[in-house]
Parts: C-alpha cells; sequence; structure tokens
C-alpha cells in the first residue's frame, strides 16, 4: 500500500530560478501555473533579481493566454527552496547550491540570438522550448 492511498497526498511544489527572474523562470512559472491548475505549487525566483519583468516574455504569455502582469523579480531564499521538491534552473548564469532531498534539474535553454533571432520571435521560441520542457515535468509531477 502507499502512502496515497491513505489519503495523505502533498501538492508536489517547483521552484523556477534563472538569474535575474525576469524572463525564462516568469515563463516556466507562467506556464506551469496555466498547466497545473492548482495542482502544483510554483514558484520562481533570480540569484541576481532584476528591476522588472522582460516585456517580452510577459508578451509571449500573453499570447497563449497567460498573465503575468502581477508578478515581479524576486531573491531565491532558504524558505523558499526549503518549500519545494524540485528546484529548475533554467540557463547557464543562475547557480544554486544542491540541497539534501530536493531534486535539482538545469535546463539548457534554447537560445535563438546564437543563431541571429532577436526580438519576438526569439522570445516565442525560447517559450515554447520551455513549454515542452514543462509539460515533461507536469507530467512527472503530477503523476506521483
Amino acid at each position: 500500500m502507499t502512502q496515497q492511498t491513505t489519503g495523505i497526498s502533498k501538492t508536489p511544489a517547483v521552484l523556477f530560478v534563472c538569474s535575474k527572474n525576469g524572463g525564462k523562470s516568469q515563463l516556466a512559472a507562467g506556464l506551469m501555473n496555466q498547466l497545473a491548475g492548482g495542482a502544483v505549487t510554483v514558484y520562481s525566483a533570480g540569484t541576481k533579481p532584476g528591476q522588472s519583468l522582460n516585456p517580452q516574455a510577459v508578451e509571449s504569455l500573453t499570447d497563449l493566454g497567460i498573465d503575468i502582469t502581477g508578478e515581479h523579480p524576486k531573491p531565491v531564499t532558504d524558505e523558499v527552496l526549503n518549500a519545494v521538491d524540485v528546484v529548475v534552473i533554467l540557463g547557464t548564469e543562475a547557480k544554486v547550491e544542491p540541497r539534501m532531498g530536493k531534486r535539482f534539474e538545469i535546463w539548457e535553454t534554447d537560445e535563438p540570438s546564437e543563431r541571429g533571432i532577436e526580438g519576438m520571435e526569439r522570445m516565442r521560441l525560447v517559450r515554447d522550448d520551455i513549454k515542452a520542457r514543462v509539460q515533461k515535468l507536469y507530467v512527472e509531477l503530477a503523476g506521483n
């Protein structure tokens, strides 16, 4: 008999981290919130939080009917790290020390600017790469 059959189940929690918490981690959090509909507790944070959200990241989510305009860059805190089951670091700039008992993943996301793709076209490609990864993670977390 598993623990879940006893009626005690914990909502899985994930923290998405990037350096500024203005773009990639906000994209991932917005996408997971829409997909999970409350079945996963979602946090986002930055190792060096910026002043504001990336307007193109906000617009790329608006294209999908996701509104993150009330969000703002936040720092990574011990409180949040202790509260989550999974920490996902987006890109290679942000550094977070792994913690015992926590699942850590690093997502080296697509960087279209390396191929000369800029602006909203770049942001939509980044969003779609992150979306595919978020969907896979959601299936894993919801299956627990």
